[in-house]
């Protein structure tokens, strides 16, 4: 952690939440062939918003455990029920709800980036496998509102293809774009420009993606950074 406990929620265990990275890399390690292209793009230390698109469950294990520092992620609040709840908030994760104005969580990541952490934001409006409709103004208002980088990435392979059998050890690949700087003009309109840069930022990366020869990849089987 950059800054100890200032760069993870109220309620975190610093222990468990490093143990909880180790376990998503676990998890994601058995099923999976994941190859990360470019993780040391990810800025080591200062405030960064992670951004990427959502296909499936597994995506927020998988970078969970693949980013190379401590990473607070933002889970719709439902996942944060019975004993899955408890673990969630003690590895460092924030609850959040879907469709509305959710302040306490969003104020919560401000001041973890504002401390220097890392704070992981799956943006609604992804669909299928990975592809970005929109993105919602969460992810551009928090890098705005603490002044920090965001850094987008995406992923591709974690689901199953509809009607195909279970896979063997099917390959997932993870890229990590540059940092991106937001500009800072004021009010709604400004707000709508960050927003599309996100938006067009992880079509882009996506696109990169999708055209990447395998060769180029580091392969990792669960080891970070």
């Amino acid at each position: 952690m950059s800054r100890g406990r200032e760069t993870l929620p109220e309620g975190a265990w610093p222990l468990l939440h490093r143990i909880g990275q180790w376990l998503s890399v676990l998890f994601v390690r058995l099923p999976f062939r994941v190859r990360i292209h470019h993780r040391e793009r990810v800025p080591r230390t200062g405030g960064v918003v992670l951004v990427a698109n959502h296909s499936s469950l597994v995506d927020g294990p998988l970078l969970y455990g693949m980013v190379p520092r401590s990473a607070v992620f933002l889970i719709k609040h439902e996942m944060f029920r019975g004993p899955l709840g408890w673990f969630l908030r003690r590895f460092g994760q924030l609850p959040i709800k879907r469709g509305e104005v959710d302040r306490a969580p969003l104020l919560a990541a401000v001041k973890i980036l504002r401390a220097g952490g890392l704070v992981g934001v799956f943006p609604e409006g992804t669909r299928g496998e990975g592809q970005v409709d929109s993105a919602q103004h969460g992810a551009a208002w928090l890098a705005r509102t603490a002044g920090a980088q965001l850094v987008p990435v995406a992923c591709r392979g974690t689901p199953r293809p509809g009607g195909a059998r279970r896979r063997f050890l099917p390959k997932v690949e993870v890229l990590f774009g540059h940092p991106v700087t937001l500009p800072q003009t004021k009010g709604r309109a400004g707000l709508d420009a960050a927003t599309e840069q996100v938006r067009a930022e992880l079509v882009e990366l996506l696109a990169q993606l999708d055209g990447r020869p395998d060769q180029h990849a580091d392969e990792t089987r669960g080891m970070r950074a």
